[in-house]
């Protein structure tokens, strides 16, 4: 069944919902008086259709259907999940939120996307909100504080990691909550450095981002200074510099005169800094940097890579075909190169993918591996047919030439969505005991598995099979990769 979201208020956080939910197939409803929604909504959309997919190497669900709506009742009819995103004013967000509470079902999550109001002051006239705070850009970073009712929160937590979210519950509630709080102090501290002289705009991002700033994506700020501590731990940073909270360091308890001075000060020096690219260049700069970081911490589990590792684990496997898909996936912006096109090492990249998938398919898991024994690749041969860039989708379907014995002869077609023939890639594996690093047969199930597929797909053509590097052929002119 299909669930629906109704998105009240648009903007950048609005419509970063709306990608989240309709990038995992889930029908989207926006309401939005403003007359340039579906222009900007839309602009929105384009970036997360271009980002979040990369995150993965199997395929996010088939969108789902985005509406537009003129009145509350039709977009909230019927959903799963309302959330409002209307301006930070405790007034509009009482009225709009009691009128949700109105025409919603009974069973719906209303959640807010407020940065600072408590649940108490958002339902002080009667709404049913929860706090539902996520952090920008929402349809690639995971983090949503979850504020209110336990049942509803634990409802509304179990909708967002069906979506990729990482849903964090707030013990109590509190202005501001968690996170906001923590952005806040770093805000107020910037501002003083500015308003002084001692750095500008820039100089603080740099600190930010050359620094602390990377240890804390993957590490947050208790694990890392625990490792501060050296082999002596917590304790032993907290004796060394705990002194120094009561150093005259910082101006937390003392905010600096927010006049036009400053504002002009601040925006001067952001325009010095960034104003060569537009919005839309720096959102989309954003989201290949993201993209890069949480791949990254993908491959080891970590932090937020962790999260994405657990949601696309509970994806739906691609369908059955004549020729097992092996992979079905988003081209990421850090495959391509100088040329604007997927690298040729990238090419070996999906295939390796392709290839472990299918040796999980005939049985030779991580339990297979486990138990001491695993497939290594003795040679591959690849053909670039034609150019694939970041953001197409490529599927690839593995045909058996040969799985008898030690031996295992795969043929990977890489498949652009508009059905071209990108590439093919030719391995030649063999079966390994991992202890006396020798070939050897594999297991009888496995074997068995594999003989199989090789029997089923004895038939096939396998087009440019067995070619050597260079050869001619006026029936598949190649285009290279630089």
């Amino acid at each position: 069944m299909t669930r629906k979201a109704a998105i009240i208020g648009g903007g950048v956080i609005g419509g970063g919902w709306a990608a989240r939910f309709l990038l995992n197939g889930w029908d989207v409803a926006i309401f939005d008086p403003d007359p340039q929604a579906e222009r900007k909504i839309g602009e929105v959309l384009d970036n997360a259709r271009r980002a979040l997919p990369a995150l993965y190497d199997r395929a996010l669900p088939p969108e789902g259907r985005l509406s537009w709506h003129d009145d509350l009742a039709s977009a909230v009819a019927d959903a799963d999940w309302v959330q409002e995103s209307v301006p930070e004013t405790l007034a509009l967000k009482h009225k709009v939120l009691g009128q949700l509470g109105a025409l919603a079902p009974a069973n719906a999550v209303i959640g807010s996307s407020t940065s600072g109001f408590k649940p108490s002051e958002l339902n002080a006239e009667g709404a049913r909100a929860i706090v539902a705070h996520p952090f920008n850009p929402v349809y690639l970073l995971p983090l949503i504080e979850l504020v209110g009712e336990a049942d509803t929160c634990a409802r509304a937590s179990t909708l967002l990691r069906e979506v990729g979210c990482y849903p964090l519950t707030l013990r109590k509630e509190i202005d501001a909550h968690i996170a906001d709080r923590l952005l806040e102090a770093v805000w107020r501290e910037s501002l003083w450095l500015v308003k002084d002289g001692i750095a500008t705009t820039e100089e603080i991002d740099e600190a930010i981002r050359m620094g602390f700033g990377i240890r804390w994506a993957q590490m947050g700020l208790f694990e890392t200074y625990r490792i501060a501590g050296g082999e002596a731990g917590m304790k032993h940073f907290m004796s060394q510099f705990g002194p120094a909270l009561s150093w005259p360091w910082t101006k937390l308890m003392d905010v600096p005169e927010f006049n036009d001075e400053l504002v002009d000060l601040i925006a001067s020096q952001s325009d010095s800094q960034s104003g060569h690219m537009t919005i839309r260049e720096l959102e989309r700069l954003r989201d290949d940097n993201i993209v890069g970081m949480l791949r990254a911490l993908r491959r080891t589990g970590t932090g937020a890579g962790g999260v994405i590792t657990a949601h696309e684990a509970a994806l739906p496997a691609p369908l059955p075909a004549d020729l097992p898909v092996t992979a079905d996936r988003q081209v990421p912006t850090s495959w391509t190169d100088y040329n604007g096109h997927m690298n040729d090492a990238e090419y070996l990249r999906a295939a390796s993918d392709a290839t472990d998938r299918f040796i999980e398919m005939i049985g030779a898991d991580a339990a297979y591996v486990a138990a001491g024994h695993s497939f290594f690749t003795v040679e591959t041969h690849t053909r670039y047919l034609a150019e694939v860039h970041a953001g197409d989708r490529l599927r690839i379907t593995t045909q058996v030439i040969e799985g008898a014995g030690k031996r295992m002869h795969l043929f990977h077609r890489m498949t652009r969505a508009d059905g071209e023939l990108a590439a093919t890639v030719e391995v030649m594996l063999l079966h390994v005991d991992l202890k006396s690093r020798a070939t050897c047969p594999p297991g009888p199930a496995v074997a068995a598995n594999l003989s199989q597929y090789a029997a089923a797909h004895a038939g096939l053509p396998a087009e440019g099979i067995g070619r050597h590097v260079g050869e001619r052929s006026k029936a598949s002119p190649q285009t290279e990769p630089a």
